[in-house]
């Protein structure tokens, strides 16, 4: 069953940790997309062209499947990893957090990173304001205009959401729900005289 809801966080939020010297600034960011995500990126790296390393994690949709980490130079597992490992432990999805490092002069070891890129990303995740999010379905219907009453019925049993209405000979709108109801609302679409609908979209 696919979950219904997911978390996420309102605004950009940030944290500081601090070990032998070196500073580990964590930046979150709510994001949508990879291409945002890329714009992002690029203007940390600019604000902070003097930083030793630029490490990241970042996860996509509801079903929490699309997400990438980077070491940036460090170990390899020392960085993205534990960053992507706050990510997890929040359940969190549509975020992204890098972790700016400024190397003090000592080196930490690998647990040491390890614990600092975790540390980091903790913090500017307790720093953010955690919201949770309805997954919707959104499917495009059209109908002849004599099964409108039908169509409105289902609409309003179900408390679903209408947007797009044209209504003509041809009736057309957009209506969306959660996925819970998904296969309820089909049903009884099936059974509407002459309708056809098309899913757009699952967010």
């Amino acid at each position: 069953m696919e979950a219904d809801t997911y978390h996420s966080i309102r605004s950009f939020s940030q944290g500081l940790y601090k070990d032998k010297g070196s500073r580990f600034i964590s930046m979150a960011w709510p994001v949508t997309n990879q291409e945002e995500i890329k714009d992002i990126l690029m203007q940390v790296r600019k604000e902070h062209h003097s930083a030793r390393h630029c490490c990241y994690a970042w996860m996509l949709g509801h079903e929490r499947d699309n997400f990438r980490l980077n070491d940036d130079g460090e170990p390899s597992g020392s960085a993205g990893k534990p960053i992507m490992g706050q990510i997890n432990s929040f359940r969190l999805t549509n975020i992204l957090i890098v972790v700016v490092r400024y190397f003090g002069g000592k080196l930490l070891g690998i647990s040491g990173l390890i614990n600092a890129y975790r540390s980091a990303a903790e913090s500017a995740i307790n720093n953010a304001e955690i919201t949770e999010h309805r997954v919707m379905d959104y499917y495009k219907l059209s109908f002849p205009y004599s099964s409108i009453n039908d169509v409105m019925k289902i609409i309003k049993d179900e408390e679903a959401n209408q947007s797009d209405q044209s209504f003509d000979l041809e009736c057309r709108m957009t209506i969306s729900f959660r996925i819970t109801q998904r296969n309820r609302i089909l049903a009884s679409l099936d059974r509407v005289s002459d309708l056809k609908y098309i899913h757009i979209g699952t967010y």
